[in-house]
């Protein structure tokens, strides 16, 4: 009989007979008072009752853990639709973008959503979390997932199916209620005892815990400039008729991709031109700051925003923020003993203030450089001077933050926050966050300029998304103008180049994981060529090929 040897993280290893279910095994992990929610195999993150049929390595993913926090909200989710079926079957469940830890969704029942109505499904999912279901993973016919979606009602679901044709399909099912799978979940429903629906504009909030405190909400916190952007773009989509993957996929399979490529790209540039006019009609203003995440597209937006801005009579000059480091031996470190270039006191802020007050006031100053090399600040003679129409832009990550600019007047100042926010979802059930959005770009673009593998820019991304959520996101609402940088194609055009990288990730890398879950996103998007992304596209900026100089 053949034997499977599991190796644990303490290097114990056991041999069983043909196969088990990692559930059985949680006594051969350190004892903790932490949560294990799943497991991974090899380094990919599975339910506790898979199948383990190969010799492993195995580890346990728990409750605050970044990956153990993803389960939880997709589990949630899912416990949401079950619910959703149960009480309004001929209702469409739709999920939104995530808002203050939490996910707008919006229910269309015909009528107005009222407060009783996301009363009674949060009574429901409560219902379902104490009875303690199993929820279930397991595979069915592509022809019986054809008709179990369209009898469930899952349109763009069963959508996708025309373009996904596997002879079986994954699923996951609660009582009478499946979907289809794009994850692993929690085994069963207990787990999930902490969450909220809480009203909010047309439809409501699923709230849920922070993954370093997953015992507990936290105070919401709204964005409302920032749901004004995805709303408006979510209301164009539905115009569209182009609202999921799906949707994406028909419009490649009936070769009509290129039209709302063209339509995409114009709204993009219409967007920018708007935020040029209103920095015009501010008299006053004579420096853009330009602020957004990791890969949000803000370096060929502020050549785009410069391109409509001269159009308006204007001449607009870059100052890079980077040139104001204050070098290495007076540089901050974080809590590992790294030098923190992040964070606001990385930069020389008085010379900065002192170089802007000095150019409004019709002085000519001498711009500092930096050397990465070396870590130092000098000078090497360049100067600038703001004549009349000039206008200053400066992209960087703090460019929201008023203490990077304190001694400018708030009238002299226009802040621009950058986010990637498709309006794309994979189904209605199923979104596509923004940060997968912005970290399939970084890997292409790392890979196509700076020589870094898929697993390096994995590897690192969660020391972006830190920096981001101390410096940038705390900052968003301070924006006079936001813009939506994602462009609805865009994945499938990323799919050509992030796909080859991503399959070299190794199932001996503990990247593996994250590396399999984007290559099973980007499965659900047909293939658009690069040679139809226009070359002035923000696509351009992590593929090549620009009509911009970088």
């Amino acid at each position: 009989m053949r034997k499977i040897t599991v190796t644990f993280p303490d290097s114990k290893s056991i041999q069983i007979e043909n196969e088990i279910r990692p559930v059985t095994l949680l006594n051969n992990f350190p004892e903790t008072d932490k949560k294990i929610i799943a497991v991974k195999v090899n380094n990919e993150v599975c339910s506790l009752d898979s199948v383990v049929d190969i010799d492993c390595t195995l580890e346990p993913v728990y409750l605050d853990s970044r990956e153990g926090a993803a389960i939880y909200r997709r589990s949630l989710c899912f416990i949401l639709a079950a619910a959703a079926y149960r009480l309004f079957p001929s209702a469409k469940l739709v999920v939104g973008h995530s808002l203050g830890y939490g996910y707008y969704y919006t229910l269309d029942t015909g009528s107005s959503l009222k407060t009783e109505q996301i009363i009674a499904l949060k009574n429901e999912m409560e219902r379902l979390v104490e009875e303690d279901k199993p929820i279930e993973t397991n595979f069915i016919s592509y022809s019986q997932a054809c008709t179990l979606f369209q009898n469930l009602n899952l349109v763009e679901t069963r959508k996708q199916l025309n373009y996904r044709c596997p002879s079986k399909v994954q699923i996951n099912t609660l009582d009478n209620f499946s979907d289809l799978y794009f994850g692993p979940l929690a085994a069963n429903t207990s787990v999930m005892k902490v969450f909220d629906l809480m009203p909010y504009r047309e439809g409501f909030l699923l709230r849920f815990p922070t993954h370093s405190r997953p015992d507990e909400l936290t105070p919401f916190e709204d964005q409302p400039k920032l749901f004004e952007i995805y709303h408006r773009y979510k209301e164009w989509g539905k115009r569209l008729n182009v609202t999921s993957a799906a949707s994406l996929n028909q419009l490649i399979h009936d070769r009509k991709v290129n039209d709302f490529i063209n339509i995409t790209e114009t709204l993009q540039t219409k967007c920018i031109s708007d935020i040029a006019d209103q920095i015009h009609e501010r008299d006053s203003v004579r420096v853009v700051l330009i602020a957004g995440p990791s890969s949000s597209g803000k370096t060929t937006t502020s050549k785009k925003l410069a391109l409509q801005l001269q159009a308006l009579g204007y001449t607009p000059k870059v100052i890079s923020l980077d040139s104001y480091y204050i070098g290495r031996a007076e540089t901050p470190k974080d809590e590992n003993g790294n030098y923190d270039y992040e964070c606001l006191e990385a930069l020389n802020i008085e010379m900065l203030n002192k170089n802007l007050i000095d150019m409004f006031n019709g002085k000519s100053v001498e711009l500092p450089s930096y050397d990465f090399n070396e870590g130092v600040s000098y000078f090497k003679g360049d100067t600038m001077t703001l004549e009349k129409n000039d206008i200053l832009v400066m992209e960087g990550i703090h460019g929201l933050n008023d203490k990077l600019t304190p001694l400018v007047p708030a009238d002299k100042k226009f802040k621009i926050y950058l986010s990637a926010l498709t309006q794309l979802n994979l189904d209605d059930h199923n979104r596509i966050p923004t940060s997968d959005n912005r970290l399939i770009r970084r890997i292409v673009r790392d890979a196509q300029f700076r020589g870094k593998s898929a697993a390096d820019t994995i590897g690192m991304w969660d020391n972006v998304q830190k920096g981001e959520r101390l410096h940038i996101f705390p900052f968003q609402n301070n924006a006079d103008a936001m813009l939506n940088t994602a462009l609805d194609y865009e994945m499938s055009v990323l799919k050509v180049y992030a796909e080859p990288l991503l399959h070299c990730v190794t199932p001996m890398e503990k990247e593996y994981s994250e590396a399999n879950r984007l290559l099973k996103f980007l499965n659900c998007f047909s293939t658009i060529p690069a040679t139809q992304v226009p070359n002035q596209s923000i696509i351009r900026e992590f593929i090549g090929g620009s009509a911009f100089r970088y």
